[in-house]
């Protein structure tokens, strides 16, 4: 996934409507990278990356290769439900697209407006760790629930790497489609519901284990 060290001149424009996400210049792979944060989603057709950092959390990547463009997002909770709301409080549910029927129809239906074509697309799917003892299974409730959405919506599904008790980095590739994933130890559990709930952008930990390439 690595590309060039040498660092472009101009970053290259976002798509309508992506232009408040973090970018910046990725010396490790030598691409500009797009970081999302839960809630999130990003939709280009640029020679880019998309970075985030999950536990419990989902985040789909789609592609068509065809058409050059692709998208991940990184979504909480399933399914929206007023009764799901009221019981989390809103320090943890303030955006719609920190639920997975709202991410994956947002995104999708982006990639699709930008010059994807649904029966090209390629799914792959990453996360839903269950990194909290003490608390539901919420990341068994987040798989569930995206296997059904693409098998419901008759989508492509390529690869995974969910379950297990680690949280990941996940790196994805719009133009090639390629995913890096990386499994990370353990860390302090409210450190990880305070980034959920706060939406923080790093986690500190150390990693276990290679890199993982889906391809």
């Amino acid at each position: 996934m690595t590309h060039s060290n040498i660092k472009p001149d101009d970053m290259p424009s976002a798509l309508p409507g992506f232009e408040d996400i973090n970018r910046y210049w990725d010396t490790s792979h030598g691409y500009y990278s797009a970081k999302i944060l839960p809630g999130q989603y990003y939709v280009s057709n640029n020679d880019e990356l998309i970075a985030t950092v999950l536990g419990s959390c989902i985040s789909v990547c789609v592609t068509d290769k065809v058409a050059g463009i692709g998208g991940m997002n990184h979504f909480m909770l399933p399914i929206y439900s007023r009764e799901q709301a009221d019981s989390w409080g809103s320090t943890v549910i303030s955006a719609e697209t920190r639920y997975g029927n709202f991410a994956m129809e947002h995104m999708i239906n982006d990639v699709i407006k930008h010059g994807g074509v649904k029966n090209r697309l390629e799914l792959k799917v990453i996360g839903g760790g269950r990194v909290m003892d003490q608390m539901t299974d919420i990341g068994l409730r987040n798989i569930s629930f995206v296997y059904d959405y693409i098998a419901n919506e008759r989508l492509q599904l390529v690869k995974e790497d969910v379950g297990d008790r680690y949280p990941r980095k996940v790196l994805f590739h719009v133009k090639t489609g390629k995913v890096k994933v990386r499994k990370l130890k353990k860390v302090n559990n409210s450190t990880l519901l305070e980034r959920d709930s706060e939406y923080l952008s790093k986690l500190n930990t150390q990693t276990v284990g290679g890199s993982v390439d889906l391809f």
